[in-house]
């Protein structure tokens, strides 16, 4: 081999390798598994989690809500034994139920008649 190619590969070496490590490194920052396209999939994940317990906790309250109206300081006795014979169908033949607005059927829509 002559000098002067030996001189130029020699030159050569140190910027191949930098380039060789930048592009190492370039790829795992974009493909690896904390890299940007990762950090972007896991704040859209992070996003829908957090609508996910948005919704719960409005569950949750609408179940509170329901549960509080059944307390005995706020419960009405005649209105619950009206809708519990309502809705297992014990009403008698020759009974006569008059569906009206109560405390139990505030912040809940009214089941539909039969």
């Amino acid at each position: 081999m002559p000098i002067e190619l030996r001189r130029r590969i020699r030159h050569a070496i140190f910027p191949l390798l930098g380039i060789a490590m930048a592009g190492y490194f370039g790829y795992h920052a974009l493909t690896g598994d904390r890299s940007i396209v990762a950090f972007f999939r896991i704040t859209d994940e992070i996003k829908a989690a957090k609508a996910e317990l948005a919704e719960a906790k409005a569950e949750r309250q609408k179940l509170e809500h329901r549960v509080s109206l059944l307390r005995p300081e706020s419960l009405d006795p005649d209105m619950l034994d009206e809708r519990a014979r309502w809705s297992l169908g014990f009403v008698g033949d020759r009974e006569i139920v008059i569906l009206g607005p109560s405390k139990l059927a505030q912040g809940r829509q009214a089941a539909p008649a039969n």
